[in-house]
């Protein structure tokens, strides 16, 4: 395989200078404040698996740029409120990337430094999915 001309590290980096990023202690601390709103990228068997985080709002990866956009056909009413908005992945990695897209399109969100496994290691509250029947 050819060299890469830039590694999904380096992304992750470039995006992080440039980014809002929220520590763990702080995002804890925010848990209960309702002009705050995690949202987790994670894919629904890693929140099954492991947990998330209570009050979050689930937004698959690959469908974030299009739940934002409100000229979108798949934009999501909640991305129009007026909320601090955190988004999350499992380590910090996915989520950084994804918050420079959302900055790139006007688009003002903070990201979860260590993701959710900061956030679980830290001793945030963590709850499970309700099993669906």
């Amino acid at each position: 395989m050819a060299k890469l001309k830039l590694t999904a590290a380096e992304m992750v980096a470039a995006a992080r200078a440039r980014i809002a990023e929220v520590e763990t202690a702080e995002a804890i601390a925010l848990l209960d404040d309702p002009s705050v709103l995690f949202v987790d990228l994670r894919d629904p068997r890693e929140r099954e698996r492991v947990g998330m985080i209570p009050g979050n709002f689930h937004c698959p990866r690959g469908m974030l740029e299009f739940w934002i956009d409100p000229e979108s056909p798949y934009f999501k009413e909640v991305f129009g409120q007026d909320r601090r908005f955190v988004f999350h992945c499992a380590s910090g990695w996915r989520s950084a990337l994804a918050v420079a897209t959302l900055q790139d399109m006007g688009f003002h969100a903070a990201h979860l430094r260590d993701g959710f496994s900061g956030w679980a290691e830290a001793g945030g509250v963590v709850v499970f999915p309700t099993p669906k029947h």
